[in-house]
């Protein structure tokens, strides 16, 4: 992981001096993708600002452990880890530079179970972070989270999706607590931008990946890994033929932060890989030949999965390279095997097989 935090930073370049003696609010700091947040942070603060920058983790543990965001138990007097739930506001008292709501629940395993919950994250919480950013003056940049869901099951004709396709979603299906609120967390944010002038942006990731992630979320990655470590069959839902596109982690923390830096406020940014679309089957295939007797099967959907499963999901990148000169440089293959890597090293990964 350090590995994947050294190209983050290298790939910032000079633009990271812009967190330097800042301070930085990242609602779900201590997910996924916060954690690799403080990562970088953390090194930044260690190798390249003239000055550290605050980091501000506030994180209400619906879906996870509570972590150490500090570096082998050691006090990191840059970091303040709050328990904080963003559906309700924020006591934070000292001046903002940087906001990132990165709080949310993706796993349609989790927002399945968590609906409500899912959706006053996006919504009421969206709203109160707005409100936290508006009162403050001196605010460079917020970035509002959002999802490639909120495109729906789009129409072949717009695969790759730019941000101008509007989406096709259903308000009352299954999945419509994440789809629906993140898109509803959009015009909330578009709204504060244009009526009080809050620098707000928002990102809609492309399936991003790496080490981290929890098996039992049930995304495709985490999933497949989990289960050809353990030596069981890969269970590729339905005819195997809808397909994604997966982004290594380093290129979308990077993609994440120039967006934060050099989105324009008021504007949507997808952030992934265009280049590796692949069918679910294709990847079960490949995870055969990178851990060794590793076999698939299909199977039909289960209950706790959510109807509606999107066909096909790639994004439109040629904005994000125009306007914040992103470009993905780590190939599927290369990431599922520096995954799998960090995989065989997690107690968690390990389990008895079927018998």
């Amino acid at each position: 992981m350090q590995d994947d935090v050294a190209a983050v930073v290298e790939s910032l370049g000079r633009d990271a001096e812009r967190f330097a003696g800042k301070t930085v609010l990242i609602s779900g700091g201590a997910g996924f993708l916060g954690r690799h947040f403080i990562a970088v942070f953390r090194r930044l603060n260690a190798d390249v600002l003239s000055k550290p920058c605050k980091i501000i983790s506030a994180d209400n543990y619906i879906t996870g452990e509570q972590l150490a965001l500090h570096e082998e138990g050691r006090k990191d007097p840059n970091i303040v880890d709050v328990w904080a739930d963003v559906s309700h506001p924020l006591p934070v008292r000292e001046d903002l530079h940087f906001i990132i709501h990165a709080a949310g629940v993706a796993s349609p395993v989790f927002y399945m179970k968590y609906p409500l919950e899912t959706i006053e994250s996006a919504v009421q919480g969206t709203k109160n972070l707005l409100e936290l950013a508006r009162k403050n003056k001196e605010l460079e940049a917020f970035l509002f989270f959002s999802s490639s869901e909120i495109y729906g099951d789009p129409d072949p004709r717009s695969v790759p999706t730019p941000e101008s396709y509007h989406g096709y979603v259903s308000s009352v299906g299954p999945r419509a607590c994440y789809d629906e609120s993140k898109r509803l967390g959009e015009t909330i944010t578009t709204v504060y931008q244009q009526r009080y002038n809050v620098p707000a942006t928002i990102v809609r990731p492309f399936n991003v990946f790496g080490p981290g992630m929890k098996h039992n979320d049930r995304r495709v990655v985490p999933m497949f890994t989990y289960e050809a470590l353990n030596g069981r069959q890969l269970p590729v839902h339905g005819d195997g033929h809808q397909t994604r596109t997966f982004c290594y982690i380093t290129d979308a923390i990077a993609g994440f932060l120039k967006t934060l830096l050099k989105g324009r406020p008021g504007e949507a940014y997808n952030i992934g890989n265009s280049d590796n679309e692949i069918s679910m089957r294709k990847l079960a295939e490949m995870f055969g030949e990178l851990v060794p007797g590793s076999a698939h099967r299909l199977v039909e959907y289960p209950d706790t999965y959510p109807a509606g499963e999107p066909q096909r999901r790639c994004p439109d990148l040629a904005k994000a390279a125009s306007h914040l000169g992103y470009a993905s440089k780590v190939d599927l293959r290369t990431g599922l095997s520096l995954f799998i890597d960090w995989a065989r090293t997690q107690p968690s990964y390990k389990g008895a097989p079927d018998k």
